[in-house]
């Protein structure tokens, strides 16, 4: 593909940053507080994604079986997760550096687009929230119904794969771009959602204490851990700067992995 027609490569970035959304950029993931307080709960949430961990049952089921346990109307969901989600505190400052210096950031949510552009909207405020790319899921009716009434509404797949939303088909065209357009990627991620495009980029952060860093380890995917986007933005700086280089983080990361014996929750 071509790089004139591929979204982010519109100013010729030389660096390009993907992200998740959902426990990424937020402090909470949206779709775990619609399930665990308007839904079936934690306990079986949990257990669904220890299932998908383990191989015993796919992402694009797992997932839809939570989010349809979720009967209160969709403009009510949204209502109520304006309220209770927050932005990881460091996230804007990253934002605000990323749109100075040319770095476009792409939102990959294994969420839905509506939820994902109303935070970010709620959050950042319209100009920000409205110019960002977001690849994600979407919402449609359920059984002739309005998406606000009770229960109807139900998830719409990106795609026909076992993610629901494979992220790594989003993030290969420019993996594939010739060495001299191709920019340098980077991608952020916590959970199971995350696992297609885990090694699709240069350098991988995985977020401390989630199901992302497990599935490195059995993987042997390389990444460098964050707890929130101090780090990140930190990290970005100096290898914008030259100071460091992404195989030089890379390699910093699976050293510290396994010296500190890091499992997802974050004990040895």
């Amino acid at each position: 593909m071509a790089a004139s027609i591929l979204p982010a490569m519109k100013t010729n970035p030389k660096y390009i940053f993907f992200t998740d959304f959902d426990g990424t950029i937020t402090q909470k993931d949206s779709n775990d507080y619609m399930t665990d307080n308007l839904g079936y709960g934690q306990i079986k949430r949990k257990q669904g994604n220890r299932d998908v961990l383990d191989g015993k049952m796919t992402f694009r089921d797992s997932f839809r079986e939570m989010l349809d346990s979720v009967k209160t109307p969709f403009d009510e969901c949204i209502k109520i997760l304006q309220e209770a989600i927050k932005l990881d505190p460091y996230f804007k400052e990253f934002y605000e550096y990323a749109r100075q210096n040319n770095i476009p950031v792409v939102v990959l949510s294994g969420g839905m687009t509506p939820i994902v552009r109303g935070l970010l909207v709620h959050l950042l405020g319209e100009e920000h929230g409205n110019e960002m790319q977001i690849v994600s899921n979407d919402v449609g009716p359920r059984d002739g119904k309005s998406i606000n009434e009770e229960g109807g509404w139900q998830i719409v797949y990106h795609d026909d794969t076992h993610f629901g939303h494979d992220k790594s088909l989003e993030i290969r065209p420019y993996a594939n771009l010739p060495a001299d357009q191709r920019p340098t990627m980077f991608y952020a991620g916590d959970g199971v959602s995350d696992f297609s495009a885990a090694s699709e980029t240069d350098l991988l952060f995985a977020k401390k204490g989630h199901d992302l860093i497990t599935y490195c380890l059995r993987d042997g995917t390389p990444f460098t851990v964050f707890e929130d986007w101090s780090s990140i933005l930190a990290t970005v700086k100096d290898i914008v700067a030259g100071k460091t280089t992404v195989q030089e983080v890379s390699a910093a990361g699976a050293k510290e992995a396994k010296a500190n014996g890091i499992v997802a929750n974050g004990r040895a």
